[in-house]
């Protein structure tokens, strides 16, 4: 026979709870005690439960009436009335056959709580319609079959052998833990025992989040007794609940009953404050709202259970500021936070802004038990347009010189309480009357809201002197319901106009008329005259040109009479589309004078002036007839009727033209020129034809055509040998022009060959000596003239400039300074050879250096070159010995000694006995 469970319930009441008895202590009951009348309800529903259906009714005591108690379950879905009655809060699918619930007490007066466990039995038929609960009844036969799979602990069926079981495993109620317990920990929760634990011994354990699970170690349980414990304050806000599952083996390790289910909820304490979302709502409001008006809402959230008292937040305002024109301008939903207007009176030209306190307590609002927390809500009173805008004073005033425009002449200043810079304040203005012409118009100044009344279309002083206009003043966004303009919404505005000297003008322009061409010189055309607008002012207006292109006419100074000065020609061209155009200019003598222009068109009617010109001056016909002809047309730069059909014929005189030639008409202007005869020399003729117009008289014209005959191919187009012998070129000519091609060409080869010989020369003229050892470039050094020690000692003034030329004149002969112009005729000297001969250089360096010898004022180019006076009687000696004699007395071996500066000049003169 299988054994079950047994479970011992030890719930661990708080302090509020009724004492109870340790190691079989007596407890000592009052009078009257608190609390449920059971501890254990059972109601027996259905699967599907409907909306507000009563299950059942708890009772409970309080010893005092029960006056201010309240229900609450650990569910969502069931709620308890104030009665007792336990009913659904929305419609309920029960998820299993068996539901256990927690129902609590709470009596806030004496601060206690007292809780019951609520079991629901799910049945398919219900054989109870109404039952008060009562809880030591015995399932009846019927549902214990059908739960046959459930066994109930329930307490009242004890027996001295433990709890009655069914076949299968014990069920435990939720195990109900206040959080923020002050110990002392471990502290009991409950006991588990198997009716095994007689026959063998048992270990128990348990497993799930907070034994075996993270957290870690929040519940333990004593593996030999059973006892199961909390080893630390709970918080409810951290995790509200907690799956722990029962297990007992044996000491071996087997398992000796099936897991049992431990559920334990954490009871929630008042501990955690309301707090808001924001520490600083904004919210507005318009002016003048009437009360209801929504203004904004406020949210505070509390981290405790919210389906009960500890997490029911209500709200309330604690002050607001300022306190005008009511010190309750607001009012707040308590259970919403929703702040709207309770009082009339919000006018933002009065107070602009209101600071309000709102406060939020938990505990359903009761302040001396429930936690605060407080957060401002800054209202703003927004504008509306309440106040019509008023101008500062009645009339206005301006003055305006004629024919000005986009000139302000008045502005008009308004007041206006509005919101600034806001449509409410944004002024408008109109002009309702005195301007029928539209001269005026009212611009709004963006930054001061001035009206500035500004000239948009001239005025003229000759016609209105002065202005009264009305105008009026809005606002850009119309004014709130029950707001009336007020009668300072108009003013009149008196504008003066100012007289201006204005310039003449030209009553038509452009005046345009019609005349023939050709009309004498002098003849009077028309009187141009201008108007002097200023017709109260006496002024004289004079007349002038300003633009006459062909300089063909004339202007009267005085009255405007146009005369030609030359004979108009419509063929000019200055005429565009038959009409002359000429500007004239008419001003008047005011201060400033002004003037004005104005334009004479005139039209020029064509008369037949022009004879017609033939077309084309040359062309090329064959020399044998009837294989091309030649087109022929006019031309006359009149216009039509003294244009075509033209008449083209050719001259009696001479006869050889009619004999040669005859034209055939096509059309009134075009006609055909071809030979008569059957055979023309090929050449150029100059065929004369007379051209006559259809004008009325009409013109003719003797136009000469230059005809070029030549041979022709079967095509009908001039052979190349044909073109030439057409031109006029006979052969003679045609020799004579390839003859002075022939000579232009030769003479461009001559000169060409003559440039070449030329740069050969210039090359062979330079020296065949090798530039190593050219001693120009080697033996020149021009900044060393100092020696050893005794050359430091020298006398300065012998450097200088010699006053007198004595000493040059009778200097002795020999080394001169180069750059020393010799005294009296420079002697003569054989002139060199203008090329060596290539085999003898010897020779030509021999004559260059005789040459050199007997030239007393060049120095030769293997000579030393003195480049500064020093003065007569030197000591340092003198270097003249170093000339290019050819007396071989002189030893020049020593200049080995001189080092590498004077290598050349010594292989030059120290090896010469040996060359």
């Amino acid at each position: 026979m299988r054994t079950g469970w047994r479970v011992l319930l030890v719930l661990l009441l708080p302090v509020w709870g009724s004492a109870a008895a340790h190691n079989g202590d007596l407890t000592v009951r009052p009078t009257c005690k608190p609390g449920f009348s059971e501890e254990d309800y059972t109601a027996f529903v259905s699967q599907n439960i409907m909306e507000g259906q009563k299950l059942l009714k708890v009772k409970f005591n309080n010893c005092a009436g029960n006056k201010g108690v309240r229900y609450e379950t650990n569910s969502l879905d069931f709620k308890v009335r104030a009665d007792g009655t336990m009913y659904a809060a929305h419609h309920v699918q029960m998820p299993s056959k068996q539901l256990i619930l927690m129902v609590t007490a709470w009596d806030p007066q004496i601060l206690g709580r007292w809780e019951a466990i609520v079991r629901f039995l799910v049945t398919e038929k219900l054989q109870h319609s109404g039952h008060k609960p009562k809880g030591r009844k015995t399932v009846p036969g019927e549902l214990a079959q059908q739960q046959s799979d459930t066994l109930l602990p329930w307490r009242q069926h004890q027996s001295a052998n433990g709890l009655r079981r069914q076949k299968r495993d014990w069920v435990i109620p939720p195990i109900n833990v206040p959080e923020n317990s002050r110990g002392p920990f471990p502290q009991q929760l409950v006991r588990i025992r198997s009716d095994k634990d007689k026959e063998i011994h048992i270990r128990y354990s348990i497993t799930g989040v907070g034994a075996d699970q993270p957290p870690m170690e929040v519940f333990s349980i004593d593996p030999v007794s059973g006892r199961m414990y909390v080893t630390r304050p709970m918080d409810r806000e951290e995790r509200a609940s907690y799956h722990l599952r029962a297990h007992a083996v044996d000491m071996n390790g087997n398992k000796v009953e099936n897991p049992i289910d431990l559920y334990i909820y954490v009871i929630d304490m008042n501990d955690n404050r309301p707090e808001f979302i924001n520490q600083v709502y904004n919210g507005s409001v318009d002016e003048g709202s009437k009360p209801g008006t929504y203004v904004m809402t406020v949210t505070a959230n509390d981290a405790d259970d919210s389906t009960t008292a500890n997490g029911m937040v209500r709200y309330r305002i604690v002050t607001q500021t300022p306190q005008s024109p009511s010190q309750n301008m607001f009012t707040i939903n308590s259970e919403t936070g929703d702040i709207v207007t309770v009082a009339a009176g919000l006018d933002r030209e009065k107070v602009q802004q209101y600071i309000v306190i709102v406060q939020a307590t938990d505990m359903e609002g009761n302040l001396n038990y429930g936690l605060s927390n407080t957060a401002t809500a800054i209202i703003t009173v927004t504008d509306v347009n309440d106040n019509p805008p008023e101008f500062t004073t009645s009339t206005y005033s301006g003055e305006v010189p004629e024919n000005r425009v986009e000139v302000v002449v008045a502005n008009l200043t308004v007041m206006d309480r509005d919101q600034p810079h806001s449509p409410n304040w944004n002024a408008i203005y109109r002009i309702i009357s005195g301007d029928p012409s539209g001269h005026f118009t009212i611009r709004t100044d963006p930054v001061t809201n001035e009206g500035m009344v500004t000239v948009v279309k001239a005025v003229d002083y000759e016609m209105n002197r002065a202005f009264m206009l009305t105008v009026m003043v809005s606002n850009q966004a119309p004014l709130a319901s029950g707001i009336q303009m007020s009668f300072q919404s108009t003013a009149g505005v008196t504008i003066s106009v100012t007289d201006v000297n204005e310039a003449p003008y030209f009553p038509t322009n452009h005046k345009l008329i019609r005349l023939e061409e050709g009309v004498p010189t002098g003849t009077v055309l028309t009187t141009f005259s201008a108007v002097d607008p200023d017709r109260f002012m006496q002024q004289a207006v004079r007349y002038s040109k300003l633009s006459d292109p062909a300089n063909w006419l004339n202007i009267n100074a005085t009255n405007g009479q146009i005369t030609t000065a030359a004979v108009l020609d419509r063929e000019s061209d200055y005429i565009k589309n038959n009409v002359y155009e000429a500007t004239f200019l008419a001003a008047d003598n005011g201060i400033p004078p002004a003037s004005g222009t104005g334009t004479l068109q005139i039209y020029l009617i064509d008369i037949n002036d022009n004879a017609p010109e033939l077309l084309p001056k040359e062309a090329q016909i064959c020399e044998k007839p009837n294989l091309n002809v030649i087109n022929i047309t006019a031309a006359d730069a009149d216009i039509d009727p003294n244009v075509g059909p033209f008449v083209f014929e050719l001259p009696s005189v001479p006869s050889a033209v009619r004999k040669n030639w005859t034209i055939t008409r096509l059309n009134g202007d075009y006609a055909q020129l071809s030979l008569r005869i059957m055979y023309l020399e090929a050449g150029v003729y100059d065929v004369p034809i007379i051209v006559t117009d259809s004008g009325n008289p009409p013109l003719y014209n003797t136009s000469v055509i230059k005809v070029k005959v030549c041979p022709c191919d079967e095509n009908g187009d001039c052979t190349t040998i044909g073109a030439v012998a057409a031109a006029g070129l006979g052969t003679g000519a045609i020799i004579a022009i390839l003859i002075c091609i022939i000579i232009l060409l030769t003479m461009v080869l001559l000169f060409v060959v003559w440039m070449k010989r030329r740069e050969k020369e210039r090359h062979t003229k330079q020296l065949l000596i090798d530039p190593e050892d050219d001693v120009r470039d080697n033996i020149l050094k021009y900044d060393e003239e100092g020696g050893g020690e005794e050359d430091q000692d020298y006398d300065l003034s012998q450097l200088q400039q010699p006053e007198t030329m004595d000493h040059v004149l009778n200097k002795t002969p020999g080394v001169r300074r180069v750059d020393e112009r010799p005294i009296g005729a420079e002697p003569q000297y054989p002139v060199r050879p203008v090329i060596p001969h290539p085999g003898d250089i010897g020779d030509f360096i021999n004559e260059g250096l005789r040459a050199a010898d007997n030239d007393p004022t060049a120095p030769p180019y293997d000579s030393l070159l003195v480049f500064d006076y020093e003065g007569s009687g030197s000591t340092a000696g003198s270097v003249s010995s170093l000339n290019s004699s050819s007396s071989g007395d002189q030893d020049y071996d020593y200049l080995n000694d001189w080092g590498p500066r004077f290598k050349k000049l010594a292989d030059m003169y120290g090896g010469g006995e040996e060359d």
